[in-house]
């Protein structure tokens, strides 16, 4: 499987996809679909995987994305593929034993008008996939913030929030928010007006006590201050650890207290 970057050099220069073609029948999709899957067979994903994405994005650097597992089977990992971006596998995120994994939430920069695939992969390394199609542009060079400084303040800083209430064994919906700029390389300084280099997450791995919740591979689409909403089994009170790596290979750690003072 080829990497993030390589992805990023090999699809920088490739023509946009054609508004009023088909999803199904697109060159880019099956050049992407080749690339990062290879030869593997991507089922129409029907009841399987859902995925949620605004028709015209009111800011195309803060796109909301939710993916919905359906039917209960065991689920591996999900790829989300923003096709016209300039580096198009915008996340791979690996479930882990203690995820609940029906439920992904993601905030993504969408560079021009692009269809957004998400494919599972099940236990049994069967794929399925869908497809959603998002009208926003200019996302990828919109700035991180009114200046490099303001955007690097407090970067590392988490918050965690629960959505229900916490019950021993039973899912747990949380969401996770980094403070980090995700710098593209894209994106002009408003003072020095330089381009400001690429620094952003590219790994985020969150465990509750211990067991994975999820392992996530990501690039330069995830947003500014990415914020993650997923699932998670607490077979009783303990601690939630989330460690963030970014290219800088600079390491940022949280413990969060399960139940929270939210719960």
């Amino acid at each position: 499987m080829k990497t993030l970057l390589t992805l990023l050099i090999l699809f920088a220069a490739t023509p946009a996809w054609a508004v009023d073609e088909p999803v199904g029948a697109d060159a880019r999709w099956n050049d992407l679909h080749q690339a990062i899957f290879g030869d593997r067979v991507i089922q129409d994903g029907g009841d399987k995987i859902r995925l949620a994405a605004p028709a015209r994005a009111l800011d195309a650097a803060l796109v909301p994305i939710a993916v919905t597992l359906m039917d209960g089977q065991p689920v591996k990992s999900v790829y989300l593929v923003v096709d016209n971006n300039p580096s198009p596998l915008a996340a791979h995120l690996t479930f882990g034993p203690a995820a609940d994994t029906r439920e992904l939430t993601l905030r993504i920069r969408v560079d021009q008008y692009t269809p957004i695939h998400a494919v599972a992969e099940m236990a049994d390394g069967k794929l399925y996939g869908t497809a959603a199609f998002v009208k926003a542009a200019g996302g990828c060079s919109a700035p991180a913030g009114s200046d490099d400084e303001a955007a690097l303040r407090d970067i590392g800083h988490m918050k965690l929030r629960f959505a229900g209430r916490y019950a021993p064994g039973k899912p747990l919906q949380a969401q996770l928010l980094i403070r980090h700029p995700n710098f593209n390389g894209m994106q002009m300084n408003q003072v020095t007006r330089n381009y400001t280099p690429a620094w952003f997450a590219r790994t985020t791995d969150v465990t509750f006590e211990g067991k994975s919740v999820f392992h996530l591979e990501s690039d330069i689409t995830l947003s500014t201050d990415p914020a993650i909403g997923f699932g998670f089994i607490p077979a009783g009170p303990g601690r939630l650890t989330v460690t963030v790596r970014d290219s800088k290979d600079i390491s940022y750690k949280r413990t969060f207290d399960v139940p929270g003072p939210a719960s």
